[in-house]
């Protein structure tokens, strides 16, 4: 099959990750791949990708161009660019007719929704990551998806999203959940906390994740007392870039460097999940949180809201759940798993063993391989 990706950036992060994944494995069954982000490459078209100039967020460039598929860059570095890159998509898309169009997030929905059956695609395909509020940009994804031949969901609350808030047709939804690969973290050493002034015995309650106010961060602010006690050996890691980071390292400055520490964006993530006891997302919406299914792949219990796509990954775990904005229940969940080391375990091997048996690369590929085969197959002449 000819399959041809578009994606808005290719900066690291959930969306993105799942797109180099499933592109990967696409191609190792035979299919004839391409990327095009909307924006500019980290890396090659953007050197400082990141205002903070940390190096690897190019890591998702270099992985396609590794394994031998093609990748574009747009010249668009904001919304404002959006009707040059169009125009830079529209040529892509036209030097080969046929197959299937994919897109991933807001800005590559609409654009290819207005762009890719009109530049020969024999299907396109939206994919809709997270339930974001917000009337102006769902009224323009709105008018999209009316185009789409299917629309990919990472989760039952995204699903129930696009029916609901963007009149999606219930025949043309999908629910195929994000995946992770387990092996690399599960072979990944902890961090040692010493380089950032913690002593190695810290018992890190760990928090991965955009910078944002999405993420309820506010409520680890509030809850701090409870979540990492002044004089105790817990400690508070925030990982991450986003908006808020100055913020927030503001913050952790007053409060101390033995109880929070912000520590930006990071290329592996895999010693931090290794290295602490429990993740924290307090999120007030999402999809399909990657940072929650990493964690479960590190064997690590987590402690979250119950938003879109934790229903999906977790279960009945129901410990490890909370309603969002609920500070108190919030806290008293993170204390309670702190404090004993055999609920831990128990619930970090449970969430170990889901994310093999349930979100398995394989199984991730070989859906949206049978959704894009099912969909050429209804326009092939008989």
């Amino acid at each position: 099959m000819i399959i041809d990706f578009v994606i808005t950036e290719l900066d690291v992060g959930g969306a993105e990750k799942n797109l180099v994944t499933l592109a990967k494995g696409l191609q190792q069954r035979g299919d004839d791949v391409r990327v095009f982000s909307l924006w500019r490459l980290p890396g090659r078209d953007r050197p400082h990708a990141r205002p903070s100039g940390q190096a690897g967020q190019d890591s998702l460039v270099r992985d396609l161009t590794a394994a031998g598929i093609p990748c574009v860059g747009g010249r668009g570095e904001s919304p404002l660019d959006f009707p040059g890159t169009l125009n830079q998509l529209r040529r892509w898309l036209v030097r080969r007719r046929g197959g299937v169009c994919q897109s991933f997030l807001i800005h590559a929905n609409i654009a290819s929704g207005w762009l890719a059956k009109r530049c020969g695609k024999e299907a396109w395909v939206a994919g809709l990551r997270v339930a974001e509020p917000g009337r102006f940009r769902n009224r323009w994804e709105r008018r999209a998806l009316h185009r789409a031949d299917a629309v990919a969901c990472v989760s039952r609350g995204v699903q129930h999203f696009a029916q609901h808030e963007l009149a999606v047709q219930p025949d043309l939804v999908t629910v195929i959940p994000n995946a992770v690969d387990a092996t690399p973290v599960n072979s990944a050493n902890a961090f040692d906390w010493s380089p950032i002034g913690w002593p190695k015995d810290s018992e890190v309650v760990l928090f991965v994740g955009r910078l944002h106010p999405q993420k309820g961060i506010d409520l680890l602010q509030r809850q701090i007392d409870a979540i990492a006690p002044s004089g105790s050996k817990r400690r508070l890691l925030l990982v991450g870039d986003g908006p808020l980071r100055s913020d927030l390292e503001a913050w952790a400055a007053k409060l101390g460097p033995q109880r929070a520490c912000v520590l930006g964006w990071q290329a592996d993530l895999a010693p931090f999940y290794r290295g602490s006891r429990l993740l924290v997302l307090p999120s007030r919406f999402e999809g399909m949180p990657n940072a929650v299914m990493e964690a479960m792949a590190a064997g690590l219990p987590v402690v979250c809201t119950r938003t879109e796509g934790i229903p999906d990954l977790l279960g009945d775990q129901t410990p490890q759940v909370v309603p969002v904005d609920d500070d108190a229940s919030f806290a008293d969940r993170v204390v309670s798993l702190m404090e004993c080391a055999e609920h831990r375990k128990r619930l970090g091997d449970a969430n170990r063993q889901r994310v093999l048996q349930v979100f398995s690369v394989d199984a991730m590929v070989d859906r949206y391989r049978a959704l894009y085969a099912s969909l050429l197959d209804r326009t092939s002449p008989r």
